[in-house]
């Protein structure tokens, strides 16, 4: 620095103002093959809970007689801080495939481990969950078991619910379809069970045939598809999202061939490619495995892939009509 400016700003030193702020956010394929049926058995030595139904202040700064500056040469100004560019928020982040399997299958070049965005699907069955582990080992997205029929509901649904949010996963509930119950009366129940929470992943019917239920009816396919659509109108308006429809080869072949072309479907097969299992039907989920393995989960755990890559799971999910904040 030249000595007249030294001595300038020597003179014009005043005393500094400083302030403080604070402020206060199932399958059986009937060729011989590693199909299994959609329910995920009790496993073995694990407990599973029984069923249930400011101010601020700035020091004064004394004015003194302002002495006239000195030209200052251009080459002395200091040029201005850059402004850092504004960035896109962040979408989020999608852990990598890191599970094993019980009963592993090859799936050759159709490998849902080809595809980015993995998930799981849960119920009182897999009892107390670390989330967090079992989000870092592949479980970007969780499916829970709410409800199924008029009366049930699954006495883990509420501490899943939470705690996978907690952990980061995207979440979603879904019911079990019971053929002996009025579909308006099951909706009912769903709609009193899960709340309605912005951002959550469209609710999930879940429809197959139950060989343990004890409910043996076997409505006709008329009888069936207006019962469903009973139970998703229901919900669609309540949610404001359209139901996923989750379904298994067998249930499938006797009733929904052709039918619900505007839902998203979740197809379940274990041991071929969807698209040879359920020839011409488009689906958003698939469920390739019931005996996945991971840390985390004491036992076998249901494994799931989204049909696309990274960037269209967060197309999806940014597309989705959004459910308004919860009531």
């Amino acid at each position: 620095m030249r000595p007249s400016l030294a001595l300038l700003c020597l003179a014009l030193m005043l005393p500094a103002g400083c302030s403080s702020t604070s402020a206060v956010d199932a399958l059986e394929l009937p060729a011989p093959s590693h199909e299994k049926t959609g329910s995920i058995g009790r496993p073995a030595g694990a407990f599973v809970p029984p069923a249930a139904i400011g101010a601020s202040t700035e020091l004064a700064v004394v004015d003194e007689p302002k002495k006239p500056e000195p030209l200052v040469a251009i080459d002395e100004v200091a040029p201005p801080t850059p402004q850092p560019r504004p960035r896109r928020a962040r979408r989020g982040v999608i852990y990598s495939y890191n599970f094993r399997d019980a009963d592993p299958v090859d799936f050759g070049r159709h490998s849902p481990r080809k595809l980015d965005v993995h998930g799981v699907d849960v119920s009182r069955w897999q009892a107390d969950i670390d989330w967090t582990k079992l989000r870092r080992h592949g479980a970007n997205f969780v499916y829970i078991k709410a409800t199924d029929g008029g009366d049930h509901l699954d006495p883990m649904f509420m501490k899943n619910w939470r705690d996978a949010s907690e952990a980061g996963l995207k979440r979603g509930a879904y019911h079990f379809f019971y053929w002996c119950r009025v579909a308006s009366e099951q909706a009912d129940w769903f709609i009193r069970n899960v709340p309605k929470v912005k951002g959550a992943l469209p609710p999930v019917i879940d429809v197959e045939w139950n060989h343990q239920s004890s409910c043996k009816r076997r409505p006709s396919r008329a009888k069936v598809l207006e019962k469903m659509q009973v139970f998703m109108d229901r919900l669609e308006r309540h949610y404001g999202q359209r139901p996923v429809i989750y379904t298994t080869p067998d249930f499938y072949a006797d009733n929904l061939q052709g039918a619900f072309l505007d839902h998203p479907f979740w197809l379940r097969s274990t041991a071929q490619h969807p698209g040879k299992v359920y020839p011409g039907r488009d689906w958003l989920f698939w469920q390739y495995s019931g005996s996945g393995l991971s840390k985390g989960v004491e036992g076998q755990i249901d494994l799931n892939v989204f049909n696309g890559d990274e960037n269209q799971w967060w197309a999806w999910l940014g597309g989705r009509r959004m459910v308004a904040d919860a009531d």
